[in-house]
């Protein structure tokens, strides 16, 4: 679609604002046929601006595609941002002799003050969208610190993360569930107990999906996961052994029934040094109780 088109269908929509079926067509067409959008023709159009006027649409139909639109034409902005940064990188290193390629993924970056996206001249303000810029400059400034990659080579990895976040939980219509997964995923990398994990991510060794879609438990050191798993172990034995071991006894008295027939068993449901929980169960009638 020229840009003679998208001004056309402007108009369109400004002098047909009232009107929902030309409006939802007119979007529909926009859609379908505005596929090779970027800011310059989101400038010189005011698409953008108008379209998303619509959102507090009467017509839920109308607001779901403008939402739709809108988060379409940012993730193409926000891809033409990243192939400029990429593209200036390559520039700079092919003046010095090594490969686009090859700067990104081997170059040693040295930085005189602590790392974070203002001290390496990182934009991050990328979508427009609080929430989502606010994500990828913290999970570039906690990949940052302390690495020796570029910030072309940390950004694409930022840039892929919150795209893997984004089409999990979309943060136009899922906020909630956008901000509980990046405050999952931003507590593991900045965790103690896992100090390797950020430099797997920037070292290409977890991928974005897999960051995003994985059990954090899978995310962690090969010896706290086998430390998981002994106490996983360890548990299932203690309550099957419990379980095996039930005794009958007449020193209880069943509180329903006042008979004195129970049966009991006894687990270590809390920490080593507190008393094991008694399960007890009436052998007359069935009631259950437990106590410490």
């Amino acid at each position: 679609m020229e840009t003679k088109d998208v001004l056309e269908a402007v108009k369109g929509l400004e002098k047909n604002k009232n009107n929902n079926d030309v409006v939802f067509k007119i979007l529909q067409s926009l859609d379908k046929d505005l596929k090779d959008v970027n800011e310059k023709l989101l400038r010189e159009t005011k698409v953008g601006v108008v379209v998303n006027q619509f959102k507090k649409s009467s017509n839920p139909d109308i607001v779901k595609l403008v939402k739709k639109m809108i988060l379409s034409w940012k993730d193409a902005v926000a891809r033409e941002k990243k192939s400029k940064l990429s593209s200036n990188s390559s520039s700079t290193s092919n003046n010095n002799g090594t490969s686009g390629g090859e700067a990104v993924k081997k170059e040693k970056y040295v930085s005189k003050a602590p790392r974070n996206a203002k001290n390496d001249g990182v934009k991050t303000d990328i979508y427009g969208v609080k929430i989502r810029d606010m994500a990828i400059r913290a999970l570039y400034d906690a990949l940052a610190k302390e690495s020796e990659h570029p910030p072309v080579a940390i950004l694409d990895t930022v840039m892929s993360i919150e795209t893997e976040m984004a089409n999990l939980f979309n943060p136009e219509s899922d906020e909630k569930g956008y901000r509980d997964k990046y405050r999952i995923i931003y507590s593991n990398i900045i965790s103690k107990n896992n100090p390797d994990l950020k430099h797997r991510i920037t070292n290409g060794e977890v991928s974005a999906k897999h960051l995003v879609t994985a059990d954090p438990k899978d995310l962690a050191p090969e010896h706290l996961k086998k430390k998981i798993e002994e106490i996983e172990k360890q548990n299932l034995f203690n309550a099957q052994g419990a379980t095996v071991e039930r005794s009958v006894t007449d020193r209880f008295q069943c509180g329903k029934c006042k008979q004195r027939k129970v049966s009991y068993y006894q687990l270590q449901t809390r920490s080593a040094d507190e008393p094991l929980t008694t399960f007890c169960t009436c052998e007359n009638c069935g009631n259950r109780w437990k106590f410490s």
